[in-house]
């Protein structure tokens, strides 16, 4: 069953020109492509989640009762936050682009949105760490998930060159993004405005300028915390601790009996090292295949994994 994303909020919610900007940009970003997205009317909500679950007995002898069993759950604020790209672009050279401002200003948005949709997926695993996320941002992955149970280590040791690999399950009881305000998606008309293009050089300078920007409210749910496993300290200096498909089978088996993550997620080395850490079965040695699964489960390949985790992240 497909699940909701962020384009297609953007198609219900967006303008024709947030829609095709929001399609590019997060064409490299699985985890917007592929992951749920909910909205909700307000800034941010309370809401369970499941913790443990449930046991008991269900059998009972004849005239004799049972005794209730409930799932164990916590309760968590779920907020959404202001997410304001903006795009500046010199006004004397946008008039005369071969083919007219219009079309210049659009590339130098479509640029800026990349960027910005990188931070977004960065913030998604990171969260308000001081290194790799933005502190008046949502907290990431790494502040909801279970880091005792839901952890599989590869058992890197040398620091600042480590990475992760994250298996999630997406849903509206799993992990999705949230966006606020009745799923706000808003883009203004291209304006002219002076603006100083060199605060750090020349603060008194001025400069004409076409300014755009792009307003939304991002957050994340994690509503089980056993929708997310992470593989941490993989790096490729120490040796043996890459990327291997039998770490994914250990946190595969983290996952409850009958459920699955949606996705795999990891970087471009660490594509490489299951690539490389696999055995190429056929007539003509040729190495093996660039993995796009493991054990029946997608990968999903992005760059807002950062290869620079420190041993205590």
């Amino acid at each position: 069953m497909s699940m909701p994303t962020l384009l297609d909020i953007a198609v219900a919610n967006g303008s024709d020109s947030v829609v095709g900007l929001v399609e590019e940009a997060a064409q490299a970003h699985p985890e917007i492509t592929l992951g749920f997205a909910r909205t909700i009317r307000g800034l941010n909500y309370r809401t369970l989640v499941r913790t443990a679950v449930p046991h008991g007995s269900g059998f009972r002898d004849a005239n004799e009762g049972v005794v209730a069993s409930k799932g164990t759950y916590e309760n968590r604020l779920v907020e959404t936050f202001i997410f304001n790209p903006r795009w500046e672009c010199d006004k004397a050279v946008a008039d005369v682009d071969e083919d007219g401002a219009e079309a210049y200003i659009a590339l130098e948005a479509g640029g800026i949105m990349d960027g910005a949709f990188q931070d977004l997926c960065q913030q998604f695993y990171y969260g308000r760490d001081a290194s790799f996320g933005n502190a008046k941002g949502f907290p990431g992955l790494l502040a909801a998930y279970d880091a005792t149970n839901m952890v599989v280590s590869a058992g890197g040791t040398t620091d600042a060159v480590n990475t992760s690999v994250w298996l999630v399950r997406f849903g509206p009881r799993q992990v999705g993004w949230v966006w606020g305000n009745g799923g706000e998606l808003a883009m203004d008309d291209p304006r002219i405005e002076s603006i100083i293009p060199d605060p750090a050089g020349a603060p008194t300078a001025r400069m004409t300028a076409y300014v755009q920007e792009l307003l939304a409210r991002p957050g994340l749910q994690v509503s089980s915390l056993l929708s997310a496993v992470r593989i941490k300290l993989v790096n490729a200096t120490d040796a043996g601790k890459g990327l291997t498909d039998d770490l994914i089978s250990s946190a595969l088996a983290l996952f409850p009996a009958g459920t699955s993550p949606d996705i795999i997620l990891m970087n471009r080395r660490s594509r490489r090292q299951l690539q490389q850490s696999r055995v190429a079965v056929n007539p003509t040695g040729a190495p093996a295949p660039v993995p796009s699964e493991a054990f029946n489960v997608p990968i999903g390949v992005t760059d807002a994994i950062v290869n620079t985790e420190t041993l205590t992240l």
